[in-house]
C-alpha cells in the first residue's frame, strides 16, 4: 500500500437551500478542491460520490455524480455513486484512498453532496416492507431510547446532553461554513426547545442541511511536487453491523471495531490524536460515539463533556466545527466535510476555531439502521 496524501478540499456552506440544484453544491466543492490542491478537471483520474437520498419530483435520479462532474469538466473516467447512509461521504473517501494507495491510480477525487429541502427533497425515514419501515422506524426515536438507556446506566443527564449542544454552538460560531452560527445558546435554550423524542429536544438534534465537500487525494510522490501542504492519510476502517440480538443499545460495537482496525492501521492509539470530528446527530450519539471509539472510558462521556475537556482550549476538542449539530448534516456530504475540517486543522488554516499544533485527528461517521443495530461505520485518521 502507497502512502496516500490529501491535497485538496472544498466545502459549501451548509444550511437550507431550497432553490438550489444539488449539483451546485458538488460543482462549487469540487472547484474549491482543485484550486486548493492546484490540480486542473484533467488531472483527477477516477472519483467517488457520496450521496443517499437524492431525487426529483418525478423519481430517482440517476448518475448525479456525472452529472456533477461533467459540470466540471471530468468526464470519461471512472465514476462512482457510494450510498452508505449517513457515512456515504466517508465511504467515498475511502474508496479514493484505496484507488491511489493500491497503485492502480495516482489522483482521486472523493465528493459528497446532499439536498434534503425544497422540491425533490427526499425523507430520512425508514419506509418499505421491513419491520423498520413497517413500525415507522426514525432516527429520533431510535436516539431517545439510547439516551435512556444510557442515562440509566450511567447517570447521564439531560444537562450534559444540552451541554454538548451548547458547546458545538459556540464552536460553529467561529465556523463560517456551519449552517447555524447566528447566536449561542445555553443549557437552559437546550431543554426548554420543543421536545422531539422524549427526551431529546430540537436542539437536541441537527437541523435538516443541504449543501457538498470534496477532496483531491494523492501518492505521496505527487503530493510533494504541489505547492500544497500534504494532509496524509493513516488510516480509513469501515465496518457494518453484525445484527445480533440482545445487543446493549447503548454502546454500537461496529464503531468501536471500526476505530480498533483505524488505529491499527495508523499505528497509533487515541492518546496520539489531538481532536476528532464525531458523528452527532443527536447529543447523546457524541456523548455514546467518543466511548465506542475509545477517546474516553465506557460511560464517561456525559462526565467528560462536562469537564470542559471537549471544548475548544479543552485537552481534546470534539467537533471544532460544530458538528453535525451546528455545521449541519447534508447526509451524503458530512464525511467529506469531515476531512476538510481536519486538514484545515492540521494545516493551521483553521481560522478563530484552530486547535493550536494539531498533528493527528480521527473523523467518524456511521450510519442506517439495520433492526436496532447501525448498518455502516467508517473511521478516517489524517495527520501531518
Amino acid at each position: 500500500m502507497r502512502q496516500v496524501a490529501v491535497v485538496g478540499v472544498g466545502m459549501t456552506r451548509f444550511g437550507k437551500f431550497p432553490e438550489t440544484p444539488v449539483e451546485s453544491f458538488g460543482r462549487q466543492a469540487v472547484w474549491e478542491a482543485l484550486a486548493d490542491a492546484g490540480l486542473s478537471a484533467k488531472d483527477v483520474e477516477v472519483a467517488y460520490l457520496g450521496n443517499l437520498t437524492e431525487r426529483r419530483e418525478t423519481g430517482h435520479m440517476t448518475c448525479v455524480a456525472q452529472q456533477i462532474l461533467r459540470g466540471v469538466g471530468i468526464t470519461g473516467i471512472p465514476i462512482t455513486r457510494v450510498e452508505n447512509a449517513c457515512a456515504s461521504g466517508s465511504t467515498a473517501f475511502r474508496e479514493a484512498w484505496m484507488a491511489v494507495a493500491s497503485g492502480f491510480y495516482d489522483i482521486a477525487l472523493a465528493v459528497g453532496v446532499e439536498k434534503l429541502n425544497g422540491q425533490g427533497a427526499a425523507p430520512l425515514g425508514r419506509i418499505g416492507d421491513t419491520i423498520e419501515g413497517i413500525a415507522g422506524l426514525a432516527p429520533p426515536g431510535v436516539w431517545a431510547m439510547r439516551a435512556q438507556r444510557h442515562m440509566r446506566e450511567y447517570g447521564t443527564t439531560l444537562e450534559q446532553l444540552a451541554m454538548v449542544a451548547v458547546k458545538n454552538r459556540r464552536n460553529a460560531k467561529l465556523n463560517p461554513r456551519a449552517a447555524l452560527q447566528s447566536k449561542e445558546i445555553t443549557i437552559e435554550d437546550v431543554r426548554n426547545s420543543p421536545l422531539i423524542c422524549a427526551p431529546l429536544t430540537l436542539y437536541d438534534s441537527c437541523p435538516t442541511t443541504d449543501g457538498g465537500a470534496a477532496a483531491i487525494l494523492c501518492s505521496e510522490e505527487i503530493a510533494r511536487k504541489l505547492n500544497v501542504t500534504p494532509i496524509f492519510v493513516a488510516a480509513a476502517a469501515l465496518t457494518s453491523g453484525t445484527y445480533e440480538r440482545h445487543r446493549d443499545i447503548a454502546a454500537n460495537e461496529l464503531e468501536s471495531r471500526a476505530a480498533k482496525a483505524a488505529f491499527e492501521q495508523a499505528g497509533i492509539g487515541p492518546a496520539d490524536l489531538d481532536f476528532a470530528e464525531v458523528h452527532d446527530c443527536f447529543t447523546i450519539a457524541e456523548i455514546v460515539r467518543v466511548e465506542n471509539l475509545g477517546l474516553c472510558p465506557p460511560g464517561e462521556g456525559g462526565r467528560w463533556v462536562e469537564s470542559g475537556e471537549t471544548q475548544l482550549g479543552g485537552r481534546f476538542p470534539i467537533n471544532p466545527s460544530g458538528g453535525l449539530l451546528s455545521k449541519g448534516h447534508p447526509v451524503g456530504a458530512t464525511g467529506v466535510a469531515q476531512v476538510a475540517e481536519l486538514v484545515w486543522q492540521l494545516r493551521g488554516q483553521a481560522g478563530a476555531r484552530q486547535i493550536h499544533g494539531a498533528k493527528a485527528a480521527l473523523a467518524h461517521c456511521s450510519g442506517g439502521f439495520i433492526g436496532d443495530d447501525t448498518g455502516a461505520s467508517a473511521v478516517i485518521i489524517l495527520k501531518r
